[in-house]
């Protein structure tokens, strides 16, 4: 928790990208500069000022300099569908909070479902940015719902592999057979197969891909994102089972061995 701000962050813009899909851009200069991969942040919803907690939001991309936090939300629930009428004004921020990937490979797998690919797209920069050979496998309901399809596309230079539950856009189908195929093939075109794995999004797709990366010999990291209370390890609302006993999300990850999840 070293490090951790409480942040009153501007509303830059909010801006929808998919079917109840949005992106909120906020100047939030401290956390900004001190957010890593992985890591998110509790926002007090304006308006909600009375409810004593927070909710909790992946970072999906930040720009250091500028002191920018974008965050991709979907309206799920009665919070969420509150926060398309944030256009401007200011929120208050707790972070950044949890764990980071720990990943230094230089051939990586990514595989992000749904809203899920937020959380990876730091870490994929990261590997990018030290000279890591990544492949980005992208799954979704439809084709809409990709909403983070072209952002990967620019930092990779060529196009993630996609997967739609509808067939709308890339393989009909989930993209557990995309994963299971990048497995199979597990190399790059110098032949060195891949160190890493790293997945986000719904826990059935963790699950298969975490036991698909077991069977092909190669780690991976899950993020477990649960329903929290506290943010701070307090209420234990947020616990994960793991080998090792229940470990609190909020604090403890949300970055997990896969191994060490009890599934």
């Amino acid at each position: 928790m070293a490090g951790l701000a409480n942040e009153r962050a501007r509303v830059l813009s909010n801006e929808e990208v998919g079917p109840g899909l949005h992106v909120l851009s906020l100047e939030s200069p401290g956390i900004a500069g001190s957010i890593r991969p992985g890591q998110f942040v509790h926002m007090r919803i304006p308006s909600l000022e009375s409810h004593v907690l927070r909710r909790p939001f992946s970072v999906y991309a930040h720009d250091a300099d500028a002191g920018i936090l974008d965050i991709l939300y979907q309206e799920v629930g009665s919070v969420t569908k509150l926060m398309p009428h944030m256009s401007d004004g200011f929120v208050e921020l707790i972070g950044p909070v949890g764990n980071t990937w720990n990943s230094a490979a230089r051939r990586a797998l990514i595989v992000g479902g749904g809203v899920g690919a937020a959380p990876l797209f730091m870490l994929t920069e990261q590997l990018v940015a030290s000279g890591s050979a990544v492949d980005v496998v992208l799954g979704a309901q439809t084709e809409k719902a990709l909403v983070c399809r072209e952002r990967y596309e620019r930092l990779l230079g060529r196009n993630p592999e996609c997967a739609t539950d509808d067939g709308t856009y890339g393989r009909a189908g989930f993209c557990t057979s995309l994963v299971e195929e990048r497995l199979r093939e597990g190399t790059f075109g110098d032949g060195g197969p891949y160190e890493y794995v790293a997945v986000c999004g719904p826990v059935p797709l963790m699950r298969i891909v975490a036991g698909l990366a077991a069977d092909a010999g190669v780690p991976c990291e899950v993020s477990m994102e649960k329903r929290m209370a506290c943010g701070v390890g307090a209420c234990l609302s947020c616990v994960v089972d793991t080998v090792d006993g229940k470990r609190r999300s909020c604090v403890d990850g949300p970055i997990f061995d896969a191994q060490e999840v009890v599934w």
